[in-house]
């Protein structure tokens, strides 16, 4: 949809790159099409390239040249820099220019332009913790300006912090579309707590709490899966001396 932070989710192989080569018009699909503001990926495809700004996932080192040539090389394909909009995001980045290309993360080019479509390709690849949050802020002023963003991930809580809409993608399908609310309510967690010795475990409290599955019970080491909310399991275990709790999430295959 405009103006939406579209999320296409799904572990590596899924076909996520390969979805985008087409969209481009760097492959060539071997059925159906492709279309971007109505205009066909494969024959319309330098029309395509107007409006698009494509961050791919494997970006080429471009040799020895520094970050100022490259922007200057691919604007003069635009028809020129703006120079304002370059220096701007470069400070944000804390992103010397001067450097070398190949020392740059993919994250610290994705918005040097304003086109009316963001596609990137797993676009926080070698962004500290700090730049990330700065590229998502980017992100959504990018949304807030008109700009609709195709963003591909293998990590569910990229999406969940990103998007406003998400499709799931495996083995080549598309397997699932689901808003935001949606995504929470089937998120799942393996979940291990552990009790202080000698105290009671409320284990059917938890086995009937909603959301809650596979609960085991090995000495005072409680495990179980959770979906969605952990609300219910927190009642469960209200009043329990709890001395520990674990939780981690399992890969995308396991969840979807």
């Amino acid at each position: 949809q405009p103006q939406e932070v579209f999320g296409y989710l799904g572990p590596n192989g899924a076909g996520k790159t390969t979805t985008i080569r087409c969209v481009m018009g760097m492959i060539r699909p071997t059925t159906g099409s492709a279309y971007v503001f109505g205009l066909d990926c494969r024959r319309d495809s330098v029309e395509v390239k107007r409006f698009v700004g494509y961050l791919p996932g494997d970006i080429p080192q471009f040799g020895g040249m520094r970050g100022k040539d490259v922007v200057a090389y691919f604007g003069g394909m635009r028809g020129g820099v703006d120079a304002k909009r370059v220096h701007d995001i470069a400070e944000r980045f804390d992103l010397d220019l001067g450097r070398r290309f190949r020392e740059y993360s993919s994250g610290n080019l994705a918005f040097m332009h304003r086109p009316k479509l963001l596609i990137l390709d797993e676009p926080t690849g070698g962004l500290d913790p700090l730049n990330q949050q700065e590229f998502y802020r980017l992100l959504a002023e990018a949304r807030d300006e008109g700009a609709t963003v195709f963003l591909s991930s293998h990590i569910l809580s990229e999406v969940e912090h990103a998007c406003d809409r998400v499709g799931i993608v495996r083995s080549g399908r598309l397997v699932k579309v689901a808003n935001l609310e949606e995504l929470h309510r089937i998120r799942l967690h393996h979940v291990e707590i552990e009790f202080a010795d000698g105290s009671a475990i409320p284990e059917e409290k938890v086995r009937t709490a909603a959301g809650v599955d596979g609960v085991a019970l090995t000495g005072q080491i409680l495990t179980c899966t959770v979906r969605g909310s952990f609300d219910s399991l927190l009642r469960a275990l209200s009043g329990a001396a709890v001395e520990n709790l674990l939780s981690h999430e399992p890969s995308l295959e396991e969840i979807f």
